[in-house]
């Protein structure tokens, strides 16, 4: 059974708080659209009248958005009925909506367009360079925000196969070293994340790995890390250095070296190796 817990957060809610968030800022109407299968699909809106837009499919190289699409660069006109630089596929919607001047930017991520931002006027009016660099630089938040949750479900899917293949024979399984390996890709990934949700979700699945152990865990007496005692502790186990500890998790040299020699002290550990060693044994790293 899926845990509910672990799920990737609907990338919907993520357009939905940049349109809100350009709204709030003078833009009268914006929307978005999803890319799948070749098609974009509008699914957000603010500031509009009507519901001709919604759901509204666009194809690969028509209207201004399937142009933004397939181009990758952003792009605008200022009279949308009478625009000779884009097909009109779509005027019939666009026109009932009372809109005339458009811009739209791409969010790329993953090498491929993943959505689109349309900004709007009920005006034929040329937009200020101010609208353009809230648009851009809302494109540039979502295409980080896409790239993240795509490493973070790469990083899932690796930690979920090798969970799997623990339990097969030993020439099938996956090595240990390799799932200490992600344990620690995940929870560096997991201190960079600022979504509260998706940070815990990362480091619920660190915390599984953790979970499979290295065989039954030893009686040990119980020890209670912090997130990042932990963090650190379970790059030191793949032999980093404090440099190279701070570089991965983003933290200064003092910090490591802090954080380390308190777990070591929890883990009543007289050296970075009988600190991984007692943590394994407690189950706190895998």
């Amino acid at each position: 059974m899926t845990d509910t817990r672990l799920l990737r957060p609907d990338d919907r809610a993520v357009l939905r708080a940049e349109l809100r968030a350009l709204r709030q800022s003078g833009v009268p109407v914006a929307f978005a659209g999803e890319v799948a299968a070749n098609r974009l699909r509008l699914v957000e809106f603010v500031g509009t009248r009507t519901t001709g837009l919604h759901n509204l499919e666009v194809h690969a190289g028509t209207g201004l958005g399937g142009r933004v699409f397939v181009q990758g660069r952003p792009a605008g006109v200022t009279d949308y009925g009478a625009a000779r630089t884009i097909t009109h596929d779509y005027d019939r919607p666009v026109l009932a909506e009372g809109l005339s001047s458009i811009l739209a930017v791409p969010v790329q991520a993953g090498g491929r367009c993943r959505a689109v931002l349309y900004g709007a006027l009920r005006q034929p009016l040329a937009f200020g360079d101010r609208m353009w660099d809230q648009f851009i630089a809302a494109g540039r938040r979502l295409a980080h925000e896409f790239a993240v949750r795509d490493e973070v479900d790469c990083r899932l899917a690796m930690a979920q196969s090798l969970a799997a293949v623990r339990h097969l024979e030993p020439a099938q399984a996956a090595t240990l070293e390799e799932l200490r390996s992600v344990h620690s890709e995940l929870r560096a990934i997991a201190g960079s994340i600022a979504d509260p949700g998706l940070q815990r979700r990362v480091y619920a699945a660190a915390q599984r790995l953790a979970d499979l152990g290295d065989g039954e865990p030893t009686p040990e007496p119980a020890v209670r890390l912090s997130t990042r005692e932990t963090d650190v502790l379970s790059q030191v186990a793949l032999g980093c250095t404090n440099a190279e500890v701070a570089d991965r998790l983003a933290l200064s040299r003092e910090t490591v070296k802090a954080y380390l020699q308190s777990a070591m002290r929890k883990l009543d550990a007289r050296t970075r190796h009988e600190a991984v060693v007692r943590a394994r044994k407690a189950m706190l790293l895998p």
